[in-house]
């Protein structure tokens, strides 16, 4: 279970407003921060944010926040609250005491030496945010107006109450600022009880070239990825034969990190594009006439995570766009609002978007195969 910190900023506090701009949202040019931090530490943030600008956030080393700072660890989830505002969200990627930092990063704006913020956490996937805190208040548990002073961490009966009912915070929260409904997490038990059985392929189809076919177009997938600037994972039992057949080896090695309960309902799904600790895509490649089953594992990640907002797509040949949108109107799909989430994306936009940006990745993103895809609104 993943903590959840808060950090209360008075918005009169003018050193504090002044650093926030400086090291959360121009971020920190990483040559500063490496050479300053331990080797393990280093290691880490390369690892996590390569070469890319770092956001960086501090408190103060005192006994109350030092007891809260030694629970913190990687995948966890800071808030930074500013007056009755959520102002931003992200995960914890590395923590470290480092007064040297420390004085690097957040000067004295009066001058002199003062104080400094010696309990360093480094921040990925910011987002910025404009959430009202009584919207926190009323998932956690609090009364509406009460408000966490300081640099606090949400105790641990709040937490286990919100994730046996909800599934990620990240994701609430911007339904919430844009005013989209919230969904409450259901167990997936019952949901392969109300489908038949995987359909064989069909007869006219050889299977070598099915498993040629579906294995190229993870290929492509992943390297799309890789150019989407995100780290990318296939299951690990066609790692090894992706490797061969295309010589990439360019798979995330940790991937579990931070997701918490949804690895397992995410971790087997064909393609998935990461960044940091959030997933940016998920991609299901399906040639054979049983389409569903795809459609089966997102429906199992649905069903624990109600409320995530990346797209999730079906990959299949052009020929088979009515299958899906067949098995995508099925009573249970249709329960679970699947269609409002998976996409179809046809093979051969993947090949063309593939071979637009061959030699020139500059300004793709997931949003060029969302433009390439298709949904089917069910009634």
């Amino acid at each position: 279970m993943k903590n959840i910190f808060i950090l209360n900023m008075p918005p009169a506090n003018a050193e504090a407003m002044v650093h926030y701009e400086d090291t959360i949202r121009r971020k920190v040019d990483p040559a500063r921060i490496h050479t300053l931090v331990s080797p393990s530490v280093s290691r880490k943030l390369n690892q996590v944010f390569g070469p890319r600008p770092i956001a960086v956030w501090g408190s103060r080393d005192s006994a109350a926040n030092r007891s809260k700072y030694d629970q913190m660890k990687e995948g966890d989830e800071i808030l930074i609250v500013v007056g009755d505002s959520i102002k931003l969200l992200g995960h914890v990627a590395a923590k470290e005491c480092n007064p040297k930092l420390s004085r690097e990063l957040w000067k004295n704006l009066q001058g002199g030496e003062n104080e400094g913020w010696d309990l360093i956490y480094f921040i990925a996937n910011p987002k910025e945010l404009d959430v009202p805190f009584r919207e926190f208040n009323e998932l956690f548990g609090y009364a509406p107006h009460y408000h966490l002073r300081g640099f606090t961490r949400v105790a641990e009966a709040n937490l286990e109450a919100f994730y046996q009912k909800y599934d990620d915070l990240y994701s609430i929260l911007l339904l919430l600022k844009d005013g989209q409904p919230v969904r409450e997490v259901s167990e997936p038990d019952t949901l392969k009880e109300s489908l038949p059985p995987l359909a064989a392929p069909a007869a006219a189809e050889e299977p070598e070239k099915i498993a040629s076919d579906h294995l190229r177009m993870q290929y492509l997938l992943l390297k799309l990825g890789l150019k989407a600037g995100g780290k990318v994972w296939a299951p690990r039992g066609d790692q090894s034969r992706i490797a061969s057949g295309y010589k990439f080896s360019d798979f995330e090695e940790t991937f579990a990190a931070g997701l918490d309960a949804q690895v397992k309902y995410v971790e087997n799904i064909d393609v998935v594009w990461k960044e940091e600790f959030r997933i940016d895509a998920a991609f299901e490649v399906e040639n054979s006439t049983s389409i569903y089953s795809g459609l089966l594992r997102f429906a199992d990640l649905t069903m624990v995570a109600p409320n995530t907002l990346y797209p999730m797509f079906i990959v299949a040949p052009g020929e088979r766009r009515t299958r899906v949108q067949e098995q995508l109107a099925r009573p249970t799909f249709r329960h679970l609002h699947l269609a409002e989430k998976v996409r179809y994306l046809p093979y051969e936009r993947v090949e063309e978007v593939d071979q637009f940006f061959e030699d020139n990745s500059r300004g793709f993103t997931v949003q060029v195969l969302v433009g390439k895809s298709e949904v089917f609104p069910t009634r």
